[in-house]
């Protein structure tokens, strides 16, 4: 007998993986994301519906929570092993917290898009 569609298991690592980087958890070829946020309505590739998506504040509180432990550990390691001034520290410091910032949000959003598509939640 056939598979029905809605109960067949959907791969979740490689789901994980195309989220990271950006692609369509379906097909793994369409872009996910247009000006650095936005999620594409459908898949450019293979048509997947990505409009039911509800990625809201999930990927933010992700983000803070991955780059406030990257930046808390590089903070104690410049303040343990080297002389530098407070402002430094502080410019050193909020630069790469920004820079981490902007580069995982997206990939965040990604993620938690890719996972709902695996699981099937919110209408994938």
């Amino acid at each position: 007998m056939s598979e029905n569609v809605q109960t067949q298991e959907r791969d979740f690592k490689a789901a994980v993986k195309d989220g990271l980087a950006l692609k369509c958890p379906n097909c793994s070829k369409g872009p996910l994301l247009y000006k650095y946020l936005k999620v594409h309505d459908s898949c450019s590739v293979c048509n997947q519906d990505l409009s039911c998506q509800r990625a809201d504040d999930g990927p933010a509180y992700l983000t803070i929570l991955f780059v406030a432990h990257l930046v808390g550990f590089l903070a104690h390691i410049l303040i343990s092993y080297t002389a530098l001034s407070n402002i430094a520290l502080f410019l050193a410091l909020s630069t790469v917290a920004t820079i981490l910032a902007l580069i995982i949000l997206p990939r965040m959003k990604g993620m938690i898009i890719a996972i709902q598509w695996a699981k099937r939640m919110n209408g994938f």
